[in-house]
C-alpha cells in the first residue's frame, strides 16, 4: 500500500466541495491550505460567491452517509441544530407526472433538509479544529504553476491589495465551482483543451422561505409536485417544499424556458397555484413568508472530462461543480461532491499522491449516475439544448416510465428506485431479477388520487386563493 505523504496540499475553493476535499486530505498531508475569494468566517454566514445558497438544497442519503464517513457525527450535529431527516417515502409526498400520488411507507433511504448555510458552517467549523489546516480567504486564483507534465502549485492574488503570490504544493485540488477556469489554466501550461458536454433545459426557478404554521408539527412531510417534459405544457411546471431548521419551509417552484415563476408575492403564489395540483399553494397560503422570493436561472448540466486527457499533469485533480454541474432540480450536486471526496481519500490511500490520473477517474465515476439521471430526463424537454437522445436512451425512457408507474404499487420497485435516486446503489440495482419480477406482477394503474396526508396533516391546508 502506498505510504508517500504530501507535504502541502492546496485546495482551491472553500465551499462545500472544497471543505470536504480538505477533510479527505487530513490523513495524507502535513499542511492543507484552503483558498477562497470570500471571507470564510467560522460562523453561519453565506458566502458572497454562492448566491444559489439561498435556494432549496438537500443531501440524499448516499451523500449524507459519505459526509458522515469523512466527518463522523455530522448528521447528528445537523439534526441537533434543527435539520430535518425526511424518510423516503414515509415523510415525502410525491405527485407523479401522470397525476397520481405515490403511497407512503417507512423506507430505508432519506434526505436531509437544511439550509446550505447550516451545512457549510457546520463542516467548516469542524475543519477549523485541525491545526494543520489553514485558510487563505479574500484570495483569487489566477492560474496554475508548473508545466504540462506536472502542476506544482497555484498563482494567487489577494483581492484587497492585488498582491500576487505563487503558492507551491505537492497536490492542487480545484473545487472553485461551476465558474472554474481549470480548462484555461491547463491550456496555459501547454495542454490541449478538455472535452466538455453540455445539456441545458433552460430551467428557471424561484425560492421563498416560509415559517411553517404551528399546526404543521415537527414531522410534517416534504412535498414534491413533479414536472413532466412529455405531457401538457402546464405539467412542465413543478414545485417542492422541504422542511428545514428553525421551523421553516424552503419552497421552490420551477418552469422551463419562457415560463418563469414570478418573484413578487402575487407572481410566486400564482405560479404555485398553477401546478398540476393545488396542494403546494394551499400549504404556503397557510404559512408565513420570511423574506422575499429569489429567482435563479438554473445552470446547464455541464461536465468537463478531465479524466480523459491523454497526458494529464501530475499533481492536479478537479472535483465538485468544477468537474460536473447538474440541474439542481434533482438535488444531487452536494451529494456527488461528498462521494467525490471519498474517492479522493481512497485514491490517495490506495494509489498514492502520484496517481492523480487514477484518482481523477475515480472521481469521475462518482458523477456517472447523477449525470445520467439529470441529462436523460432533461433531454426529454423539446427546448433542451444538447445532443438528441439516441435509440438506447429513448428505450430507457420507456423503462423509466414503466418502473415509475409500477413503483406506485410495489414497495420492492419503489425501494429499488429510491436506492438509485439517493445515490445509494447503482442503476443496475433497479434491474435485479427480484425487482423485474415485481414489475411484471404489479398492476399498471394510476397512483393515489389525493395527497396521502394524515388527518392531522390535512388540517394544515388552507383553501387555494381564487
Amino acid at each position: 500500500m502506498p505510504t508517500s505523504r504530501l507535504e502541502h496540499a492546496l485546495v482551491l475553493g472553500g465551499g462545500l466541495a472544497g471543505t470536504l476535499a480538505a477533510f479527505a486530505l487530513l490523513q495524507h498531508a502535513d499542511t492543507i491550505t484552503v483558498v477562497d475569494r470570500d471571507r470564510l468566517s467560522g460562523e453561519q454566514s453565506r458566502r458572497k460567491g454562492a448566491p444559489h445558497a439561498r435556494h432549496t438544497h438537500v443531501l440524499v442519503s448516499g451523500g449524507a452517509r459519505a459526509i458522515d464517513e469523512l466527518v463522523p457525527g455530522t448528521t447528528k450535529t445537523l439534526l441537533a441544530a434543527g435539520a430535518q431527516l425526511i424518510n423516503l417515502p414515509g415523510r415525502y409526498l410525491t405527485l407523479a407526472p401522470d397525476g397520481g400520488w405515490f403511497p407512503r411507507f417507512p423506507g430505508t433511504q432519506y434526505i436531509l433538509g437544511s439550509s446550505r448555510d447550516l451545512l457549510e458552517s457546520t463542516l467548516r467549523s469542524r475543519l477549523r479544529e485541525h491545526q494543520h489546516v489553514r485558510f487563505m480567504d479574500d484570495t483569487d486564483v489566477v492560474g496554475l504553476t508548473g508545466d504540462a507534465a506536472a502542476v506544482t502549485g497555484a498563482r494567487l492574488r489577494t483581492r484587497s491589495t492585488g498582491h500576487l503570490l505563487d503558492e507551491a504544493a505537492d497536490l492542487v485540488i480545484d473545487t472553485t465551482g461551476r465558474g472554474s477556469d481549470a480548462v484555461g489554466w491547463l491550456t496555459e501550461l501547454g495542454l490541449p483543451s478538455v472535452r466538455e458536454s453540455v445539456v441545458d433545459p433552460g430551467i428557471f426557478y424561484a425560492t421563498r422561505i416560509f415559517r411553517a404554521p404551528d399546526e404543521a408539527g415537527p414531522d410534517f412531510p416534504a412535498l414534491n409536485v413533479q414536472s413532466s417534459p412529455i405531457l401538457t405544457p402546464e405539467v412542465r411546471r413543478g414545485g417542492t417544499l422541504i422542511p428545514i431548521e428553525d421551523g421553516l419551509w424552503t419552497v421552490t417552484v420551477a418552469g422551463a424556458t419562457g415560463d418563469h415563476p414570478g418573484i413578487d408575492d402575487d407572481g410566486f403564489a400564482e405560479f404555485a397555484a398553477s401546478l398540476p395540483h393545488p396542494v403546494l399553494a394551499e400549504l404556503i397560503a397557510a404559512a408565513e413568508p420570511v423574506g422575499p422570493a429569489f429567482g435563479f436561472r438554473a445552470h446547464a448540466n455541464r461536465r468537463r472530462y478531465f479524466e480523459r486527457q491523454r497526458a494529464a499533469p501530475r499533481g492536479f485533480v478537479v472535483l465538485g461543480d468544477a468537474y460536473a454541474t447538474f440541474n439542481p432540480i434533482y438535488g444531487h450536486g452536494m451529494s456527488v461532491a461528498a462521494l467525490s471526496a471519498i474517492a479522493l481519500r481512497d485514491g490517495l490511500q490506495h494509489h498514492g499522491p502520484e496517481a492523480t490520473a487514477v484518482i481523477q477517474r475515480k472521481i469521475a465515476d462518482t458523477s456517472n449516475s447523477a449525470w445520467t439521471m439529470a441529462t436523460d430526463q432533461d433531454l426529454r424537454y423539446p427546448q433542451t439544448v444538447g445532443p438528441r437522445p439516441g435509440l438506447t436512451t429513448r428505450l430507457g425512457y420507456r423503462l423509466q416510465d414503466w418502473l415509475g408507474t409500477k413503483g406506485m404499487h410495489s414497495r420492492t420497485v419503489a425501494t429499488a428506485q429510491l436506492d438509485v435516486f439517493t445515490l445509494s446503489a447503482s442503476p443496475r440495482q433497479a434491474l435485479r431479477p427480484r425487482v423485474l419480477l415485481d414489475v411484471l406482477r404489479s398492476p399498471r394503474r394510476p397512483g393515489l388520487p389525493a395527497p396521502p396526508f394524515t388527518d392531522d396533516e390535512r388540517h394544515v391546508l388552507a383553501p387555494t386563493p381564487n
